[in-house]
């Protein structure tokens, strides 16, 4: 793990299926004291816990509420992590549109 950093990723959706399966691989491939020290966020607390208990991830996974609607709550998530990977949102619209 980084030194300036609290986790080397942080997985930040709702909780819909992708993010379910990055953590399920996170859970698989290096539980939660592994080599990669990883965090879920979400906008909810209750939300992670459902996640949590769906993939099997023990109740020792770190959770990491943030607002969406929130700049500097979304920066405070981003700065604990070396990498955040977002998988919040419909994509459907830029689909749609051919982007």
């Amino acid at each position: 793990m980084s030194q300036d950093r609290d986790f080397d990723v942080n997985v930040f959706g709702a909780s819909g299926f992708t993010r379910r399966l990055v953590a399920e691989c996170l859970v698989g491939r290096h539980g939660v004291d592994g080599d990669v020290d990883w965090a879920m966020a979400a906008r909810s607390h209750d939300k992670h816990e459902t996640v949590l208990d769906e993939i099997g991830a023990p109740g020792s996974t770190p959770l990491v509420v943030a607002d969406s609607d929130n700049p500097a709550s979304l920066r405070a998530i981003a700065t604990r992590a070396r990498c955040l990977i977002a998988t919040v949102g419909s994509n459907a619209w830029y689909v749609k549109k051919g982007h």
